[in-house]
């Protein structure tokens, strides 16, 4: 654990609560102490949630400690029982509680609630929330489907003919990165391969559904980060194999589109050629050409970030020159995706360690987590969040996946305008003295805007830079950074945002290379057709 900021992932009791907050007919009992009760914010003010997590707090304050703590938690148990009469309840500790080592799982047994009671052993100081949320599904996977795996050596029965396949969609969470569209989306997109969705889980399942979870022909793992071990474990104890192609972005949609249709028996051609996307179409068009090239620095959860990398190189024609994860779970996979675009892996969770290797990269498109966002902004670089942790704007009310045929279609406007309104502001920047464009002016489109425009004081004419620039005070130091003269400062704001700070590093070095004190309109061009060669 680490005393930090900002952190990717949080402590993997909200990786529970993310499961038993998606989940219907299942409450939370959390060991924990006064303050914890933070964790609500996430689902009602950043995801929007109309109702609070299914979660009840023990909530022992300092002067508990030397009173008894335990029987605190079965009383909280026994309120949340006679309250809310879950279907089932989880019980765990928050990471401050587990050092009282107060063992909720016993004193729940203890307890003799008429319900199910899955304990939760989550070590909050080795592991991390999403791990959490993966070991919480795994849990009540075996917890409610375990009942009814068939003994060894049982083969599946098969299909009767005619009969439509059944497939379980596994991963959605609450608090998860566009899930509910996702599903929406992928569901659509079955139904057309001629598959029927058995369960959907955990995101709207009950603890009979998950029981049910056995009779689907195979899984569908939307999300490996939370659905990864349950599906293993579904695989072994039910024979179901897993669709592991992650439709994002056409390719990976086609990939998955032909996995699935494989295990269904189906031919996923027809549906194939009639892309309802507009993705190809503009990646091949003459407009498109200004995205040719355009380096982007990509960060997230592995699955986004992999997926991310590959619509960005192969769809949009952009040059990935970073790539790398939090989830230290799946850096394999991570680094095998990074020798193909032959760039080094990056593994942290460290923001900062990831700001610095952006700044070094010089992208001029980050696609990240909302940390990733801020990061963007103070360098002056374009960004689009495509992972989790987000922020409120990234749980938009409107139809909105990642996924699938319409999600390309949303990566490709998400993607695309932040650099093409990045141009539109370079321009306006270029020809910000122009008559017609400078602050002073009244807007084009507005009647009288020439009777305005003439009331308006006349723009000062710029002062003279050759005096400025040739008396020595504007010369650094000997052995200091070299300084720029006020017509090399303007000639260099002509130059898009996105690289101007690229720009200002290589010219300063060139100078010092060269012992130039004071960085002249000369020096910039002179930099420039040296870094050119």
């Amino acid at each position: 654990m680490q005393l930090t900021v900002w952190t990717y992932e949080g402590p993997p009791h909200v990786g529970a609560m993310r499961v038993a907050t998606a989940m219907e007919g299942v409450h939370y009992v959390l060991h924990a102490p006064q303050g914890d009760t933070y964790a609500d914010l996430l689902f009602t003010m950043i995801e929007r949630r109309s109702k609070r997590p299914p979660v009840t707090y023990t909530t022992f304050q300092a002067r508990d400690l030397g009173g008894d703590t335990a029987g605190l938690f079965q009383a909280s148990l026994r309120a949340a029982y006679e309250r809310f009469r879950p279907q089932a309840l989880l019980v765990g500790a928050s990471c401050t509680a587990e050092l009282i080592q107060d063992d909720p799982a016993g004193l729940a047994r203890a307890t003799g609630l008429p319900v199910p009671v899955v304990p939760l052993e989550l070590p909050s100081y080795q592991r991390k929330e999403n791990w959490g949320a993966a070991e919480t599904f795994y849990q009540l996977v075996r917890a409610f489907a375990g009942a009814k795996v068939p003994p060894p050596g049982t083969k599946r029965p098969a299909r009767a003919p005619g009969e439509r396949a059944r497939a379980n969609l596994l991963g959605p969470t609450a608090l998860g990165f566009r899930h509910r569209d996702d599903v929406q989306e992928i569901t659509h997109l079955l139904g057309r391969l001629g598959v029927d969705v058995n369960v959907v889980a955990p995101l709207g399942a009950t603890p009979a559904d998950l029981a049910r979870l056995g009779e689907a022909d195979f899984n569908v793992v939307l999300y490996p980060e939370i659905a990864g071990i349950a599906a293993s474990w579904l695989h072994r104890s039910f024979g179901q194999p897993a669709v592991k192609a992650v439709p994002i972005g056409i390719g990976g949609t086609c990939d998955f589109a032909r996995e699935v249709a494989a295990l269904a028996g189906t031919d996923p051609e027809p549906i194939l050629a009639e892309i309802p996307s507009r993705l190809p179409w503009y990646s091949r068009s003459v407009d498109s050409t200004y995205l040719t090239g355009k380096r982007v620095f990509i960060f997230g959860d592995a699955m986004h970030a992999i997926a991310a990398a590959r619509v960005a190189s192969e769809e949009l024609g952009f040059q990935v020159v970073g790539l790398g994860t939090y989830s230290r779970e799946f850096a394999r996979d991570l680094r095998e995706a990074a020798k193909r675009y032959d760039v080094e892996p990056l593994i942290t969770d460290d923001y900062l360690e990831v700001e610095a290797k952006i700044a070094e990269a010089h992208p001029e498109l980050v696609l990240g987590t909302q940390m990733e966002r801020h990061t963007a902004k103070r360098l002056g670089v374009p960004c689009a969040v495509i992972s989790a942790p987000v922020h409120v704007q990234d749980f938009p009310a409107r139809y909105a996946p990642v996924m699938g045929f319409e999600g390309a279609n949303v990566l490709f406007d998400t993607w695309v305008h932040p650099l093409m309104m990045g141009l539109e502001e370079h321009l306006l920047t270029m020809f910000r003295e122009d008559f017609e464009f400078h602050d002073a002016a009244a807007p084009s489109h507005l009647g009288g805007a020439v009777e305005r425009r003439a009331e308006s004081p006349p723009m000062p004419s710029p002062a003279p830079a050759v005096a400025v620039a040739a008396t020595p005070a504007a010369a650094s130091p000997p052995g200091g950074p070299p300084s720029w003269a006020p017509d090399a400062e303007r000639e260099l704001q002509k130059i898009p945002f996105f690289v101007r700070g690229k720009a200002r590093r290589n010219t300063e070095r060139f100078a010092q290379e060269r012992g130039v004190s004071l960085i002249t309109v000369e020096t910039l061009y002179d930099a420039k057709a040296h870094y050119a060669r």
